[in-house]
């Protein structure tokens, strides 16, 4: 019996590396020569290297924007430079594990996030207070940061924001295998973001470089079983704060469906703004009606 079970576990072991190194699509190391040939700009932080683009008149109102749990900072691409031309001091990042962003190897809880965009804010000496600005599980980093620092968040902003982020069912070593292998289903799988897919071609294709680089797999798989985020005490704690809050949502979203809406603004009082024909990323799908809402909210 113990010798089947030894049996067992080799061929367990074999399977798994051969399925490592035939699907591992995590080969390269961010270094400062692929670095260099990007768009935007590098800072070092205590965590580790943190990619950013800032912008916008140095009087202007500082707006930061976070993005979500895999797609980094492009994802506000016409967000981020409609705020800029209207008169903001806008700031995008890629938080640590995505995009050109550092892949530290820790643990990727609330307190890395928080720390991040707190340590980000600070050395680029942004004007206080700030206005945060956050998309699905940015939504919950947002929300996580105004609540320790209360002071220096003047309004925040959640665009289909988490609601249902919970651990998975399987162990952190399943839950990694599962991303091997389904790394080409989690590229692809971006697109279910939008109601009419078709109108974004190049999405999947912007996504799948930061998959290649050492670390990207292990941030998302640790900030799944670290962060954890209560909706109820989080959102209820922003509520607490008395501060201007606007809440977006696409109608048609699927990731973190509509019907969330109706329990968040049972916790949260806010200014919402529900945007038909569109799914989990309204401002992109419907930026002629989010992005003027967005400057009025934030100029008030």
């Amino acid at each position: 019996m113990v010798t089947f079970l030894l049996v067992i576990l080799v061929f367990a072991a074999a399977a798994v590396a051969v399925i490592y190194f035939t699907q591992n699509k995590e080969t390269k190391e961010l270094t400062y020569n692929l670095r260099k040939n990007t768009n935007g700009s590098y800072v070092e932080l205590s965590g580790g290297v943190t990619h950013y683009e800032l912008d916008g008149p140095d009087s202007g109102r500082v707006v930061v924007l976070v993005h979500g749990f895999s797609v980094p900072y492009y994802i506000w691409n016409g967000t981020y430079e409609y705020l800029v031309a209207h008169g903001f001091r806008v700031l995008r990042y890629d938080e640590f594990g995505r995009g050109y962003s550092d892949r530290p190897d820790t643990v990727y809880n609330k307190e890395l996030y928080t720390d991040q965009l707190k340590e980000l804010t600070t050395k680029l000496e942004l004007k206080q207070p700030i206005s945060l600005v956050g998309v699905s599980f940015g939504g919950a980093v947002v929300t996580d940061f105004a609540n320790t620092y209360p002071d220096i968040v003047s309004k925040v902003v959640l665009v289909d924001p988490v609601f249902n982020f919970g651990k998975p069912d399987a162990l952190p070593q399943i839950t990694t295998i599962k991303e091997i292998l389904n790394a080409d289903k989690r590229a692809s799988g971006q697109m279910d973001d939008f109601k009419y897919p078709d109108k974004h071609p190049t999405w999947v294709d912007q996504y799948i470089p930061q998959m290649e680089y050492k670390g990207f797999r292990h941030a998302l798989v640790s900030t799944q079983f670290n962060y954890n985020f209560d909706p109820k005490e989080s959102y209820g704690k922003l509520n607490n704060l008395h501060k201007p809050v606007m809440l977006i949502w696409g109608k048609d979203d699927k990731t973190v469906p509509f019907t969330f809406s109706n329990q968040l603004n049972g916790i949260l009082k806010s200014e919402f703004l529900p945007v038909e024909d569109a799914g989990h990323l309204p401002f992109l799908e419907q930026e002629d009606i989010v992005n003027p809402a967005l400057v009025t909210f934030l100029k008030k």
